[in-house]
């Protein structure tokens, strides 16, 4: 299993150094339409290309999450199209586990439209947050500005750590675990300042 992640990396990062932008664009794309292709590998060594001087920061950013939102179009676009029976018959064929799915359910079902701005910040749960947009039919228009705006930070995030790291781009796999535990704890206090907004302005009205 390393030697098939090794070769996924090695030509990955073969495909973004030929194609630079286009190659970080279709990299996230490919990532958001829930193939495993990981944006831990796609965005640090767009940084590192940065740092190296045959990029530009938001020039990489920016194909990141346009790659990143075209990708998750294509997601909703299955969940809208194929429904949840569609996706459980045949999702473990494109990387989609039943449990994968019904994490990022509960998460639509529990925060609503919003989640698919918030869970662009997660691990793993960001790919397939579409996927239950999609089947509830969520507003195009909302879906993808939601999409875009998750997606900026995150991009913005992995580009950053691959320009410091320069050549030891790589050295992020486990220092992004640190990286979980910020982002999450920032998700979780946005998620309860919220609710606590909702329910203030609640009792106002009664």
């Amino acid at each position: 299993m390393f030697a098939i992640l090794e070769l996924i990396i090695e030509a990955t990062v073969n495909f973004i150094a030929n194609l630079g932008y286009w190659g970080i664009g279709i990299g996230m794309a490919i990532e958001s339409a829930n193939i495993p292709l990981p944006s831990e590998v796609i965005l640090p060594f767009g940084g590192y290309l940065i740092s190296q001087s045959k990029l530009t920061f938001w020039g990489a950013v920016l194909a990141g999450t346009a790659g990143g939102t075209f990708g998750s179009i294509a997601s909703y676009a299955l969940g809208s199209w194929g429904g949840l029976p569609l996706l459980l018959r045949y999702g473990r064929y494109v990387h989609i586990s039943g449990a994968r799915l019904e994490q990022a359910t509960r998460w639509f079902d529990r925060y609503g439209e919003k989640a698919v701005f918030f869970a662009r910040l997660l691990p793993v749960i960001r790919t397939f947050i579409s996927l239950p947009a999609g089947i509830a039919r969520m507003n195009f228009g909302r879906f993808v500005v939601y999409t875009f705006l998750g997606s900026l930070p995150w991009s913005a995030l992995l580009t950053y750590v691959g320009v410091k790291l320069g050549e030891n781009w790589r050295a992020i796999e486990p220092l992004f675990q640190q990286f979980d535990i910020v982002i999450i704890l920032a998700v979780v206090g946005l998620i309860i300042y919220y609710w606590w907004r909702r329910r203030r302005n609640g009792a106002e009205t009664v």
